[in-house]
């Protein structure tokens, strides 16, 4: 219950407004702490305000979240951070029970907390294992949601101001086995911070560290790799340079989708511009008032996979109308197919009736196939020789 109304930023006062005084905020506290069981009304009305089922608030969630990383600045207060974490654990929840109904079980392909990073070019080697294990080769990648969500590793969005930067969480059944991986990401980032926020959680991931190795600075590392592969960047720019003008690295970010900053970064870290060089630029760009916005706006990517999914459970019946507006908070708008309830009160229908509604369609349908060329052209219509130069 307190997972719940933290995730919706409502203080025990705000829930005790919402359902309208039926228990005290005192009372609501003691609900929570496990002190005094609500009667079966009072907690389906509280399930109706925190928009749940009110079996939710009885049973068990269904797999244990477990945080790997929390990325945030100091000046994230610690009520808003319960709000992130209480929200981005209820909308894992909802991720893996949805897996499970439409039997997807566990499919993780990737290594958890065991890739050993003792250095910081162990995290390097570490971004490459991860490209081989998922076959990404050294290509940039295009879209780095999608890749991730095609091999099972949720990405949530999160409305949260500045001070949030990123989370990945494990999901774990009840013999502590892995059942999936999540990244939340601040919602409203550009597209090339947002991807270099993605790659670096996923390093929280993946790598387990040894030794005194700063986990941050191994997570970046491996971050800026897995996006901007040591061996494809060194094709594109050389093993060494000693200037490198504006436009190209407007062009690396286009081709990476990551910051000139961060290009500049991966830069010096590769040896292949010095320190010096390197600090020279960091300079220009604050001259240039681009530290926070620089030129060329890389556009964010959407996590799809989980709507989708939504979409496919409702359609199979595996999940109501209800449940699929609950998972996706927000209305769903009726398929463009008949459902089944319209094809039942056709069929209740007189048969004459059935059958002048039947006999238009047909005549509309004939219509369109005398009239309509292009789907002819779509079935494969006549081969026609074109004049070549």
């Amino acid at each position: 219950m307190k997972r719940f109304r933290l995730a919706r930023g409502m203080s025990l006062g705000n829930l005790e407004d919402e359902i309208d005084g039926l228990v005290s905020s005192q009372t609501l506290s003691k609900y929570e702490r496990g002190k005094l069981q609500p009667t079966a009304a009072t907690l389906n009305q509280i399930a109706s305000a925190l928009g749940v089922k009110s079996a939710q608030l009885w049973g068990e969630p269904p797999c244990h979240v477990e945080w790997i990383a929390f990325r945030k600045r100091a000046r994230l207060g610690k009520r808003e951070q319960e709000r992130i974490q209480s929200f981005v654990a209820e909308e894992f929840e909802k991720r893996v029970q949805l897996q499970e109904q439409i039997y997807e079980g566990n499919a993780l392909e990737f290594p958890v907390l065991s890739v050993p990073v003792r250095n910081l070019e162990d995290a390097e080697e570490a971004a490459l294992v991860l490209r081989n294990t998922l076959n990404l080769g050294i290509d940039p990648i295009a879209n780095l949601i999608g890749v991730l969500e095609d091999h099972y590793i949720h990405i949530i969005e999160v409305d949260a101001n500045e001070a949030f930067d990123g989370i990945s969480a494990l999901a774990r059944d009840s013999n502590n086995k892995p059942l999936a991986a999540a990244i939340a990401t601040r919602s409203d980032v550009p597209g090339d911070r947002q991807r270099l926020n993605i790659a670096h959680e996923l390093g929280h991931l993946i790598l387990k560290l040894c030794g005194e190795i700063d986990g941050e600075k191994a997570a970046f590392r491996f971050g800026a790799a897995f996006l901007a592969p040591a061996e494809q960047l060194c094709r594109d720019v050389g093993k060494k340079r000693k200037n490198i003008q504006m436009m190209e690295l407007l062009h690396l970010k286009k081709r990476y989708g990551i910051s000139v900053q961060a290009m500049l970064f991966r830069l010096r870290d590769l040896e292949i511009i010095t320190n010096a060089y390197y600090k020279r630029w960091c300079i220009n760009i604050n001259r240039a008032g681009w530290k926070k916005h620089e030129p060329i706006e890389i556009p964010p990517e959407k996590p799809e996979r989980f709507c989708q999914q939504v979409h496919r459970a409702l359609a199979e019946e595996l999940i109501t109308k209800m449940e699929a507006e609950r998972l996706l908070n927000h209305i769903v708008k009726p398929s463009a197919d008949r459902s089944s309830s319209e094809r039942r009160q056709f069929l209740k229908l007189p048969k004459e009736e059935r059958e002048r509604i039947l006999r238009k369609q047909a005549e509309e349908m004939a219509d369109f196939y005398e009239h309509d060329t292009e789907w002819r052209e779509w079935a494969g219509g006549p081969v026609v020789e074109y004049d070549t130069p």
